[in-house]
């Protein structure tokens, strides 16, 4: 997921920064070499000190997917395989057995270029383009390595079965990867002609590469003629490599997710049974929306005529682009697209409702060479919806046809998305974080209930108050039966760049997130005991009472959160290619308030005053109704013996180690009119109380005492935040007295603070 404050040009000469004082680290460097190390330094500095922060434009969503594409061929391309390679090691020591050629333990999505729900700039022909930007790379990479393999292989010996497929050739290796080489060039060359809106070459040449398998069975073939003839050492180097990335990354490095909201769906089929004489599907009740998307699925007769789908002003904007990206879907090759995801599902009809549109579509468009039907994977955000998805999911699943497809598609396997955002902004992170663990427990009873297993696809942020947090950590703290040998995970923003800008921190996070799942699946945790499952259960209402009695009930605080922090002017700044505010939908009146304000800019504006507002509020309530009650050894228990439970308070305590309320003084003396600066201070006694209390619930004098490297990492990038805080409440004001001049120094201090902090939201 894209949003990232950073430029693309300054994140790789950061990257070049890196290489560089690695160098610096080789023990066996010459003076003069030491001295050439010391000159590149200064000249990537230099150039990254003049070269503007600030984006002139706001990127498009194919700006986006070609940062997420540089990610895959500067880093992801080289530490997949050495972490494959590592992983085979450690089996062949510990179990006796390699990693199979044909094992994949980590494979990617990308939101980028298919993220529709409330981003209008994202088309069915972006989402094409976006495919085949990622075709056009893999083809890019993949010639360039097997290049470099035929250069390799110069061997005269082969198997007879290499013999039987390239005759008497001198080099026999050679001659079949010759044929490779040119299908893959022509695979490029396809992808480039389509973006650049030219006819693909006329055939008569090497075919392009439509399917894994037609490249994966030439390699295979020379892998198994070296083991053969005895060059198993040459076997498992470079080439075994080429069949793990293939495995790994496939024919376009990454598979792209589709997602739009359940409303825009119901819109677009109330659209067409009205067209059609049916009557008005939006105002069907469930039971009849089921048994008519039940009936469409098992008729063989399509539903939707031509005329709907060829557009001239039959249908709404609107209704004609959902069913374009249903088009567009049913004619992408295999290997391009990875799931169709429901926001804001609640119902089991918003599932049938998009496999019906998705089969309609495909009895239109699909051919020979299109790829598989998309996994349909709803995603409960919202608090209510979470506390309802066990229900949910279990109608959905009793839905025959629904269980039919999950086995004959989906290997029996049933994939559900939780959101992290939506809920804490709702509830409150607190209560969010309960709600999750229990929407957990509920879809995996419900999902076993059924006889499948299930993946549990989590979408969260950068941010704590986001679902942010130490992957490996997070996942081990996940309820029993949750990671069920897989488990999905959205990387946002920042956290890209962190977790995997350099080779070296992506080989680890990669290692980080295979041990956590095994651990996990293997030697799950114990469910919580009864008693701690109450105890949660009142934190979590106090907790959210209190945050909505001020996100939602004080009148005052819509206003006091809008001049105290640059919310408003966040949108001045080109992170992302999607507005900050969900648009209305048809006939809605826009409202001023959070409640369709995005996640990121919610979490990102209380991060720049460094209040961090939406990971604590409420736990202040919660942990002082533990002190009145007495029930401070209880919560001590859960600490030590319950993982879910010690994550929680870790985060929570690592939040508050970053803020500073007192900057939030600075912002309110520059920027808050009088009447509105107690909510200010009733804010910060909050947090200072709800540290006050933490530290005295865990025993600890100060915060992160138990994880002196992460407290150190806060002091030092703290002297360097702190002035830019300073200069960004002086700006604010500026900017509001109408000083134009002064908005492109607020711009960088917005960048410089989230940089400090290490992320957006």
């Amino acid at each position: 997921h894209p949003t990232q404050a950073t430029r693309r040009t300054l994140l790789q000469k950061h990257a070049a920064i890196a290489r560089l004082l690695a160098a610096r680290d080789r023990p066996d460097r010459t003076a003069r070499e030491d001295a050439e190390l010391r000159e590149a330094l200064l000249r990537e500095i230099t150039a990254a000190w003049e070269t503007d922060e600030l984006r002139p434009e706001r990127p498009t969503p194919e700006d986006e997917v070609r940062g997420g594409m540089a990610v895959f061929e500067n880093v992801l391309w080289d530490a997949v395989p050495r972490y494959l390679r590592e992983l085979d090691r450690v089996l062949r020591e510990q179990a006796g057995e390699p990693l199979g050629l044909d094992v994949a333990p980590v494979r990617f999505g990308s939101w980028m270029g298919g993220d529709r729900d409330g981003n209008p700039r994202v088309t069915p022909e972006v989402t094409v383009r976006a495919c085949l930007l990622a075709r056009w790379q893999a083809a890019v990479l993949y010639e360039r390595e097997v290049a470099a393999l035929r250069a390799e292989l110069s061997m005269n010996d082969a198997s007879n079965e290499l013999r039987a497929r390239v005759g008497e050739a001198w080099e026999p290796y050679r001659a079949l990867l010759k044929e490779v080489l040119a299908r893959l060039a022509a695979t490029r060359r396809e992808a480039e002609a389509l973006l650049e809106g030219r006819a693909p070459p006329a055939e008569g040449g090497a075919r392009p590469y439509r399917r894994v398998e037609e490249l994966r069975e030439p390699l295979l073939l020379c892998h198994r003629s070296l083991v053969e003839r005895g060059d198993r050492v040459v076997a498992e180097g470079r080439l075994t490599d080429v069949i793990r990335r293939l495995t790994a990354f496939g024919l376009t490095l990454v598979r792209l997710d589709l997602r739009q909201e359940a409303d825009r769906h119901t819109e677009a089929m109330d659209e067409i049974t009205r067209y059609l004489g049916l009557g008005g599907y939006a105002h069907w009740d469930e039971a009849h929306r089921q048994a008519f998307l039940v009936g469409l699925l098992q008729d063989r007769r399509p539903l939707v005529p031509p005329q709907l789908w060829d557009g001239g002003g039959v249908l709404s904007e609107r209704t004609t682009e959902v069913l374009a990206t249903f088009a567009v879907a049913a004619r992408m090759g295999p290997g391009s697209l990875g799931a169709y995801v429901i926001s804001m599902a609640s119902h089991p009809s918003d599932v049938l409702l998009v496999e019906a549109l998705q089969r309609e579509a495909r009895m239109r468009f699909a051919t020979a060479e299109s790829g598989p039907p998309l996994r349909v994977v709803p995603l409960f955000e919202t608090l209510a919806d979470l506390d309802g998805v066990g229900e949910a999911v279990r109608r959905l699943l009793a839905v025959p046809w629904y269980r039919r497809r999950l086995h004959e598609l989906h290997g029996g396997r049933h994939e559900v998305m939780i959101g992290y955002s939506d809920s804490a902004k709702d509830a409150g992170r607190l209560a969010a974080t309960w709600a999750l663990y229990r929407a957990q427990e509920a879809i995996v009873a419900a999902t076993r209930e059924a006889g499948l297993r299930v993946t549990i696809f989590h979408g969260r942020g950068g941010s704590i108050g986001r679902g942010g947090g130490p992957t490996h950590a997070a996942i081990l703290a996940q309820p029993p039966g949750s990671v069920d040998g897989a488990i999905r995970v959205t990387e946002q923003g920042e956290v890209i760049s962190h977790k995997y800008g350099l080779p070296g921190t992506a080989l680890r996070n990669l290692e980080l997130a295979t041990s956590a799942v095994l651990e996990a699946t293997l030697a799950p945790p114990a469910p919580p005991e009864p008693a701690w499952r109450s105890l949660m259960d009142e934190l979590a209402a106090r907790s959210r009472d209190a945050y909505r009695a001020v996100v939602r009930d004080d009148a005052r605080f819509v206003r006091y959160f809008r001049v105290a922090t640059p919310e408003i002017e966040l949108s001045r700044l080109n992170i992302g290619s999607r507005p900050a505010r969900r648009p209305p939908k048809p006939g809605e009146v826009e409202r001023g308030g959070i409640e369709t304000l995005r996640a990121i800019p919610w979490v990102f504006a209380w991060t720049q005053v460094r209040l961090m507002l939406p990971a604590w509020l409420g736990v202040d309530a919660a942990l002082a109704w533990v002190e009145e009650a007495d029930r401070a050894a209880d919560l001590a228990e859960m600490d030590a013996r319950w993982p879910f439970f010690r994550t929680t308070l870790d985060l929570v305590e690592m939040v508050l180690a970053k803020a500073e309320p007192e900057v939030g003084e600075v912002y309110d003396a520059r920027l808050v009119p009088e009447e509105l600066r107690p909510v200010g201070e009733e804010l910060r006694a909050r947090f200072r109380g709800a540290r006050a209390r933490l530290l005295r619930l865990r025993g600890r004098r100060e915060l992160l005492e138990a994880s002196p490297a992460i407290r150190r990492s806060i002091a030092v990038r703290n002297p360097y935040v702190e002035p830019l805080n300073l200069l960004q409440a002086e700006l604010l004001g500026r900017v509001r007295d109408g000083r134009a001049s002064a908005e492109a120094g607020l711009l960088v201090t917005i960048n410089g603070i989230a940089a400090g902090m290490k992320n957006t939201g």
